[in-house]
């Protein structure tokens, strides 16, 4: 069944007219009239009810009403998918980047990206840093944005990899304002609840190795929840759970909204580097050009990030 009948069909159903449909298909009355008898021969039944005005779908047809609209619509969007397809093959590339860069970043490169070159067509995959570093080795991401320790190289080779300083963020302690009476109570009596992350992941490392150690003034760190996702470490943080270290740039609009204090002045920080990650072999055409293009990126300061 091609998609100019399901078309047609659905053309006469809602309009209840075949001259109606006629001109809403844009073609004559006689033409369509031809064209819906050559659709009734090819499926070997009659579908419209012509004895009754206005025209009315036979039974049979108006019970797969549904699905020839249905049907119908995804024929268009394949239709659509194949041409942009097409049209994107040779401007396309896999970006990957690690889950919090993906919402805090991922509007800034993509930005500068497209300022310059609006015909390259970008899919992003959002992943944690071993799976971005995959997605790369694997060739199924051509760059990944990253973090990094600042002054740490990353945990690949580098006659492998090349990599670029794109920015610079910072992991910050952030909490609820309105409940930040009630978390120094409980510093006052050596008690600090925090949202940790699992120590497999980036993040979690750094709160391991720099960030827990650094603490002082708390004998006891109560670990209230633990999750992957800075996202939700934000959103356990503005509700008072615990807490939460989370990237500057995801926190600061939080910040100035008064919901989530940064609590930087009496908490340890650290520091990260933005980075850019590609194979250390010949590139595309298009992967060159965005690489140059985030090379040129400017890093903020991350105090203002």
């Amino acid at each position: 069944m091609r998609l100019e009948w399901l078309e047609d069909i659905l053309a006469v159903a809602e309009t209840g007219s075949f001259s109606e449909a006629a001109e809403r298909r844009r073609l004559t009355q006689s033409a369509f009239s031809r064209r819906v008898q050559h659709i009734e021969d090819h499926v070997g039944v009659a579908l419209f009810d012509r004895s009754r005005k206005p025209v009315q779908l036979r039974p049979t047809t108006a019970e797969q009403r549904d699905q020839i609209a249905r049907l119908a619509r995804t024929l268009r969007q394949l239709t659509d998918d194949l041409r942009r397809g097409d049209r994107t093959a040779g401007n396309r590339l896999v970006l990957a980047s690690q889950h919090a860069l993906t919402a805090s970043w991922a509007p800034r490169f993509i930005n500068t990206i497209q300022s310059e070159n609006a015909d390259i067509f970008l899919k992003m995959k959002s992943a944690n840093l071993d799976e971005c570093f995959a997605f790369v080795l694997s060739r199924q991401a051509d760059i990944a944005v990253v973090y990094r320790r600042v002054g740490e190289a990353h945990p690949i080779a580098a006659t492998y990899i090349e990599t670029a300083i794109i920015g610079r963020d910072r992991l910050i302690p952030v909490f609820a304002r309105a409940h930040v009476a009630r978390l120094n109570a409980r510093f006052a009596h050596g008690e600090l609840p925090f949202i940790a992350y699992p120590p497999d992941v980036f993040l979690g490392e750094v709160m391991d190795q720099i960030v827990l150690p650094a603490i002082q003034g708390a004998s006891h760190m109560v670990p209230t929840v633990e999750t992957e996702l800075t996202l939700a470490a934000l959103e356990l943080a503005a509700n008072g759970i615990g807490v939460a270290w989370v990237p500057a740039t995801l926190a600061r609009a939080r910040i100035d909204a008064g919901d989530l204090a940064d609590l930087s002045a009496s908490l340890p920080y650290c520091d990260l580097d933005v980075t850019a990650v590609r194979l250390a072999d010949q590139a595309t055409p298009v992967e060159a050009t965005v690489w140059e293009q985030l090379s040129r990126m400017d890093a903020p300061d991350p105090a203002g990030a």
